[in-house]
């Protein structure tokens, strides 16, 4: 405990590490101020249906969750980060198939702001199909023409396109400005931040169901064992999240007389989970493509069952089939972004080599064989935290807004983005120690 007091203290007595975290919490508060307000012409008074259509569990208090509740609110932030993630997706995988954005992505810091600015301009592309959809949608999600001051006319509509495109494109310039500025993970922090900010009425809605007698009783015990469970779960997450195997490579150098001889033997982190959240992002996107089957044959036993069964993201074959969608993306996207010819070729080019493993395509075919091996219990670990949620609303009878919080996506982010962002803080610290040490140590002191 002296330990973290002390860890905290040191934080505050590093100015640029201070004016970093403050700035970074300054811009995430104008994240969240932004976040309250209403669009033009909309009556805040008469959104109580859109709020109970968003806050009820399920998807959509999935989707409103990484806009901190901006969705539910009709706010100017409604569409949140979101569009920006999904460019940067498309960018990422699109660069494996277009020469032009692999030309870009070998040219360096050039290339990386050239494709920085691709990611922006398909940010606002995706907004302008994405905002008028969001409010063509308003009615049919509880929200009655009468909240509309103004009507639903022509003004109406080009003004608020415009405004939630330029609210997610102000979001977009905060994330920036928290990398580049501040403590770093701008992205990723606004998401956490909107996580968070669903949490207290959550758990306030759990805890009053379990004294109201809405859920199985329990009481402050049931509570208890809610609050050990989740602990235990952020355990394993941040298992997953550090999990690596480690390939033991050796690095020859040369010898004072010549030719080479070994030196230290090192080794090469693979990371049991190496494609992060994305397949669960991947595999949510298109849970809706069996209920939108459904709907689209029309009446019948079959369509029934899809639409009911893979509306419910609680229910037994929507968590079966998004668990095996997890494994089958997990070695999609682990394929796509862990290079291991590379990573093969740069080894070889530094005259490193796995012990008993031929440099160059043999090495390759090594590397990419452990991760086949790592990836399937990784995978399965993800599906599994994943589908928790539904885990414990049926075993627990938890309310649906709190167990979004007992794994997922919701979870992942939240424990991956903090151990980032104390990562970060944690080497300002180390590089503040390092250079006390260059100014008050004995070789200093020597050449003086």
């Amino acid at each position: 405990m002296n330990k973290i007091i002390d860890s905290i203290k040191g934080v505050w007595q590093i100015e640029e590490l201070k004016n970093k975290i403050i700035l970074t919490l300054g811009l995430l508060l104008a994240y969240r101020f932004g976040a309250q307000i209403v669009l033009p012409g909309i009556d805040v008074s008469q959104l109580t249906g859109l709020s109970d259509k968003f806050d009820d569990g399920g998807f959509l208090a999935l989707i409103n969750a990484f806009t901190g509740g901006a969705l539910s609110k009709a706010s100017v932030f409604a569409l949140g980060i979101m569009p920006y993630i999904s460019a940067s997706i498309v960018v990422q995988l699109m660069t494996i198939a277009i020469p032009y954005l692999q030309k870009l992505q070998k040219e360096g810091a050039s290339g990386q702001k050239k494709i920085t600015q691709i990611t922006r301009w398909l940010t606002i592309a995706i907004c302008a199909v994405q905002a008028p959809f969001y409010l063509g949608s308003l009615g049919s999600l509880g929200v009655p023409d009468s909240a509309f001051v103004f009507g639903k006319g022509g003004m109406f509509w080009v003004s608020s396109v415009i405004i939630l495109i330029s609210g997610c494109v102000f979001a977009m310039w905060l994330g920036e400005k928290i990398t580049d500025k501040g403590i770093g993970n701008g992205i990723s922090l606004l998401i956490m931040v909107g996580i968070i900010a669903n949490m207290p009425s959550s758990f306030v809605q759990e805890v009053a169901s379990r004294f109201s007698g809405e859920a199985a009783n329990g009481g402050m015990m049931m509570i208890l064992i809610e609050a050990i469970v989740w602990l235990v779960i952020i355990m394993l997450s941040i298992m997953l999240v550090l999990a690596v195997r480690q390939v033991p490579v050796q690095y020859a150098r040369r010898s004072s007389v010549g030719g080479y001889e070994e030196g230290a033997r090192q080794f090469l982190p693979l990371k049991l989970n190496a494609s992060g959240v994305m397949p669960i992002i991947f595999a949510q996107a298109i849970m809706f493509v069996p209920a939108l089957i459904g709907s689209s044959i029309g009446e019948g036993e079959t369509a029934n069952f899809l639409q009911t069964e893979f509306s419910n993201m609680f229910g037994l074959y929507y968590n079966l089939l998004f668990a095996f969608l997890i494994i089958i993306f997990t070695y999609f996207y682990t394929a796509i972004t862990v290079p291991t010819n590379k990573m093969a070729e740069d080894l070889k080019r530094s005259n490193g080599f796995v012990p008993g493993i031929k440099p160059g395509t043999e090495t390759a075919d090594y590397l990419d064989k452990i991760m086949s091996q790592i990836t399937l219990p990784g995978s399965i670990f993800l599906a599994l935290i994943a589908i928790f949620p539904a885990i414990v609303v049926q075993l627990m009878n938890i309310q649906q807004g709190w167990a979004l919080f007992y794994g997922g996506t919701s979870l992942l982010i939240l424990v991956g983005v903090a151990m980032d962002t104390m990562q970060q803080i944690n080497a300002y610290l180390l590089n503040k120690h390092y250079d006390g040490l260059m100014e008050t140590g004995k070789n200093r002191k020597s050449v003086a």
